[in-house]
């Protein structure tokens, strides 16, 4: 098959992933609410897994289909392009005020888990032993989110459509047909163009696949930043990497296990830096200056030439 309609087929399968992670989350949240459950419950769980659909979709699908250099690298490609490059050109576009909690119990969850993850992986494999570990951190997440939400100090609102019934279950089948979908299309393409060009599938996974599935994040966080909402675009990052590692992973882990490459572990340390970094701008001020944004993004183009350049 020609390289054009290998890279047409990956657009597709973004497009796919991206629409059908927003007809899901439409659906499904209509439908919850409908069941009495409160916005702010749907919020923090529907709506938060729908951005992580993407990355959980590709995780899963390149697992099935042994390609764990795709499966490991979209998270961690995700999670580093979501820090370095989202937060950053939402910083410059808007210094971003970061709520206290975020601050104090959110991004050092987020650091501790980034840790976790890769030590988890030392041994070679995500298995799944350590995917029952990274869903026990998930509870442990979801728990501490709803204890927030009954202390009233979380402001999130789903903003869950009010469609029929009917509507609402073909929203949520649909989005779901075209989220399998596009991550087929994702995983294949992107596997035969890394053969084609001699790229490695982990080179792959941590730029293109990365990028495409952290579009829900991307668009949610820049849009956010541009009118003045700042503070949903660190909270949408800080949670959707959270759910990456744990959710995402930790759901491929306990269905197959996953191989996890040695050279996994120089990614997993810049996730770590890309995060602790983020605390070190954040912590004073409560504020993503657009200095500390800048040096995000600088931070990435680095972490690109390493991995296009010198990681071969």
């Amino acid at each position: 098959m020609s390289l054009v309609i290998q890279v047409l087929l990956l657009v597709l399968g973004f497009v796919l992933l991206v629409k059908g992670a927003d007809f899901f989350v439409d659906g499904a949240a209509s439908i919850a609410k409908k069941f009495g459950i409160p916005d702010l419950i749907i919020g923090l769980t529907i709506v938060a897994m729908g951005t992580s659909a993407p990355e959980a979709a590709v995780s899963i699908t390149g697992a099935f289909k042994g390609s764990a250099d795709i499966s490991i690298g979209n998270v961690v490609g995700s999670n580093i392009m979501n820090v370095l490059v989202i937060l950053g050109l939402a910083a410059i576009i808007i210094p971003i005020a970061v709520a206290e909690s975020t601050v104090k119990y959110e991004i050092p969850f987020m650091i501790g888990i980034s840790v976790l993850f890769p030590v988890l992986g030392l041994d070679g494999t995500m298995s799944r032993a350590d995917g029952i570990i990274l869903w026990l951190c998930f509870i442990a997440y979801l728990v501490y989110l709803f204890r927030m939400a009954k202390k009233g100090n979380g402001d999130e609102e789903s903003s869950a459509k009010d469609m029929p019934v009917l509507l609402a279950i073909l929203y949520t089948i649909g989005g779901a047909v075209m989220i399998v979908f596009g991550s087929d299309f994702a995983v294949d393409s992107a596997s035969e163009i890394a053969r084609t060009f001699g790229m490695s599938e982990r080179f792959i996974g941590l730029t293109i696949v990365a990028l495409g599935t952290s579009l829900p994040e991307l668009f949610t966080s820049v849009t956010a930043a541009r009118k003045g909402n700042a503070d949903i675009a660190i909270g949408n990052i800080v949670g959707s990497n959270i759910f990456n590692y744990l959710f995402v992973i930790g759901t491929s882990a306990l269905i197959i296990p996953i191989n996890f490459a040695s050279n996994f572990l120089v990614d997993a340390v810049i996730a770590i830096s890309a995060a602790v970094f983020l605390w070190f701008c954040v912590f004073k001020d409560r504020m993503l200056a657009r200095v500390g944004g800048s040096l995000m993004l600088l931070g990435y183009v680095a972490y690109f030439i390493y991995i296009a350049f010198i990681a071969v």
